[in-house]
C-alpha cells in the first residue's frame, strides 16, 4: 500500500499522559519511535518541541472524550492534527495497549486511511461552548420546572390543568403565595392576571388541596433554583450575542428560515462554523450531523433506514425548529410536514425529523451562496408532480365509494 506520508506521529491520549508513535518511512523499512509525555501543559510542550525536533509535519489523534483538546491547542498553528472517529480507528480485539495504539494510528495516517474530523476554527470553538453550556442550562431548568408540578400533584393543587404556562406572571405570583403560607383558595385564585381572571371558577377548585409546610420548603428551593437557572441563561446567552458580533450576516439569513430563531441560529452558526468550504456538498452536512437516512443493504435487500449518530447538538436543534415550522401557515415546510405526517402516515416524530433534514439543506446553500430563504410556497410538491397529486386524490375519492372521471379544464 502506497505510502502517503513519510514522517508522521500518532498520538493515544489518556487523562494522565500521551503515548506517542513517530513513523519515519525510509525506503522500504520504517523506522518507529514510541514516547510519553505527561498531559500537562509543561508535558504538552515538551512533546511539541520533539515533533519540531523530529521534523514531524502531521499527527493523527483519536477524539476521546475531552482529552484530545489539551493537546490540540498546543500543536495548532505549528503542526497538521488529524482528528480521527474513535469507531473509524478500531484494531483487532485482543491486540489492545497504549503503545500499539499509537503505533496503529501512525499507521493508518501514514497511509492516508482515515479522514480528519471537523475542528472549527477558535473563535467558533468558543462559541460552540457557550451554545452547548446555554443548552445544558435549558435542560436543567426544564427538569426543574417538572419537578415543581411533581410537588403540586402530590399536594393535590391541580394548577396546571387551568393555567397552559405554571411559570407565567400568574402562575409565579400564585406558587410565591403557598410558599408564603398562603392557602385559601379564593385568595390564590384572585391573583390571577389578564385573560385567566375568566377561569376563576375553575381555578378554585384547581387549587384547593393539601399543601404542607414540607412541600411549602420543597417548592421554595425549586422556585429560587428556577430563577437562578433564568439569570444565568439571560447572562449566557448575552455573551453568545457578543461574541456572535461578527457574524451578524450568516445569522440574519438564517433567520429567514421558517421556525428558525435568533437561538436556533446561533446554534446553526456554533455547530456548523458558518463556512460551508468544509462539506463539499449539502447531503455531505446532512450525514455529518446524522439527520439523512442510513444505508443498510446486503444481498439486493434493504433493511431498516434509520439514522445514524451524528453532531448530536446540532440534530436537536434542527428537530426543535422543524416542529415550529411544521405550525408556520402556508410554507413548504409545513406543507411536508403534513404530507409525511398525515397522509404518508409516517407519524409526527419521523415527519420532523425529514423536515429538519430540509431546512440542513437549505442552511448549506444559504451559507454557502449567501442568499436568504426563498419559500417554494405549500403547493410546491403538487405542481413539481401534478399527474402523482393526481393519481393520489383520485385514489382517496374512489376508497371513499365514489366513480372518479376527470376532463381537462378548457380554457377561456
Amino acid at each position: 500500500m502506497e505510502v502517503l506520508h513519510r514522517v508522521i506521529a500518532g498520538l493515544d491520549v489518556h487523562a494522565k499522559q500521551v503515548v506517542a508513535c513517530l513513523r519515519v518511512q525510509i525506503g522500504q523499512r520504517c523506522r518507529r519511535t514510541l514516547r510519553q509525555f505527561p498531559t500537562t501543559t509543561p508535558g504538552l510542550l515538551e512533546l511539541h518541541a520533539w515533533l519540531i525536533e523530529q521534523g514531524c509535519p502531521i499527527v493523527l489523534i483519536e477524539s476521546t472524550g475531552v482529552y484530545w483538546r489539551p493537546v490540540f491547542n498546543i500543536l495548532e498553528g505549528s503542526v497538521e492534527v488529524i482528528l480521527a472517529n474513535a469507531h473509524h480507528v478500531k484494531t483487532l480485539p485482543g491486540r489492545k495497549t497504549d503503545l500499539r495504539d499509537a503505533e496503529w494510528l501512525a499507521d493508518l495516517g501514514a497511509h492516508g486511511l482515515v479522514r480528519s474530523s471537523f475542528i472549527p476554527p477558535a473563535p467558533i470553538r468558543e462559541l460552540r461552548e457557550l451554545t452547548r453550556y446555554r443548552k445544558a442550562l435549558i435542560q436543567a431548568r426544564s427538569s426543574e420546572m417538572n419537578r415543581v408540578q411533581k410537588v403540586l400533584e402530590s399536594a393535590n393543587i391541580k394548577l396546571g390543568t387551568v393555567v397552559s404556562d405554571v411559570f407565567g406572571a400568574s402562575g409565579r405570583a400564585m406558587l410565591r403565595a403557598l410558599v408564603a403560607g398562603e392557602r385559601d383558595a379564593d385568595r390564590l385564585a384572585a391573583l390571577a392576571k389578564g385573560s385567566l381572571r375568566t377561569k376563576l371558577d375553575q381555578l378554585i377548585p384547581a387549587l384547593t388541596g393539601r399543601f404542607s409546610d414540607a412541600h411549602g420548603f420543597l417548592l421554595r428551593q425549586l422556585l429560587d433554583h428556577v430563577e437562578y437557572l433564568d439569570r444565568q441563561i439571560a447572562t449566557v446567552s448575552a455573551e453568545v450575542a457578543r461574541l456572535c458580533g461578527p457574524f451578524e450576516k450568516p445569522l440574519a439569513l438564517l433567520e429567514t428560515i421558517p421556525g428558525v430563531g435568533r437561538a436556533t441560529a446561533e446554534v446553526l452558526l456554533a455547530e456548523t462554523g458558518g463556512d460551508m468550504r468544509h462539506f463539499p456538498t449539502a447531503h455531505h452536512l446532512a450525514s455529518w450531523v446524522g439527520i439523512c437516512p442510513g444505508n443498510n443493504e446486503s444481498a439486493g435487500k434493504r433493511r431498516t433506514g434509520r439514522t445514524r449518530k451524528g453532531n448530536r447538538w446540532l440534530r436537536a436543534a434542527l428537530c426543535e425548529a422543524a416542529w415550529a415550522a411544521s405550525r408556520s401557515k402556508g410554507t413548504y415546510l409545513q406543507s411536508q410536514f403534513r404530507r409525511l405526517a398525515f397522509a404518508r402516515g409516517k407519524g409526527g416524530k419521523r415527519a420532523a425529523v425529514a423536515v429538519a433534514h430540509s431546512i440542513l439543506i437549505a442552511v448549506w446553500h444559504m451559507l454557502a451562496h449567501r442568499v436568504p430563504y426563498r419559500d417554494l410556497g405549500p403547493l410546491s410538491l403538487t405542481t413539481r408532480e401534478p399527474e402523482r397529486a393526481k393519481r393520489v386524490l383520485v385514489r382517496k375519492l374512489e376508497q371513499l365509494g365514489y366513480h372518479v372521471s376527470l376532463a381537462a379544464k378548457v380554457a377561456a
